[in-house]
C-alpha cells in the first residue's frame, strides 16, 4: 500500500515539475513533509543552488502548537529570510502533495510573511 501511494506522489511530482521551474528572478519555494516536521526551500532551479530554507525542526525555529500550526511558522521564517535575500516572488512547488493541510497552512503562512505567489 506504502508503495502506491509513494509512486503515486512521484507521478504527480514530475508532472508539476514539467511545467513549473525557478528563476532568477522567480525561484522556486519547494515543500516537502514527513510524519515528524516540514522543510522548505527557496530553489534557484538555473544554478541549481538552494537561496534559503527552513524547516520545523532546525534550531533557529521556535514554534510550537500542533503540525499545522508549525507549518505556518515555517512559511512565516522562510518568508522572512526570503525577504532579507531580497526575493519577493517566488514560485510554489507542492512537490506532489495535495494543496491542503500542512502544505496550505505553510503556502498561508508564507503569505501573510510577504512572499508573492
Amino acid at each position: 500500500m506504502a508503495g502506491k501511494k509513494l509512486s503515486r506522489r512521484d507521478r504527480i511530482k514530475k508532472g508539476i515539475r514539467k511545467r513549473l521551474t525557478g528563476s532568477e528572478s522567480r525561484p522556486r519555494l519547494s515543500v516537502y513533509r514527513s510524519n515528524k516536521g516540514i522543510y522548505a526551500q527557496i530553489i534557484n532551479d538555473v544554478t541549481g543552488s538552494t537561496i534559503v530554507s527552513a524547516s520545523s525542526l532546525s534550531k533557529d525555529f521556535s514554534g510550537n502548537g500542533n503540525k499545522s500550526e508549525q507549518s505556518v511558522a515555517v512559511g512565516k521564517l522562510v518568508a522572512e529570510k526570503a525577504i532579507a535575500a531580497g526575493i519577493k516572488e517566488v514560485v510554489f512547488d507542492r512537490n506532489g502533495y495535495l494543496y491542503h493541510g500542512r502544505v496550505k497552512s505553510l503556502a498561508e503562512g508564507a503569505r501573510e510573511a510577504g512572499l508573492v505567489f
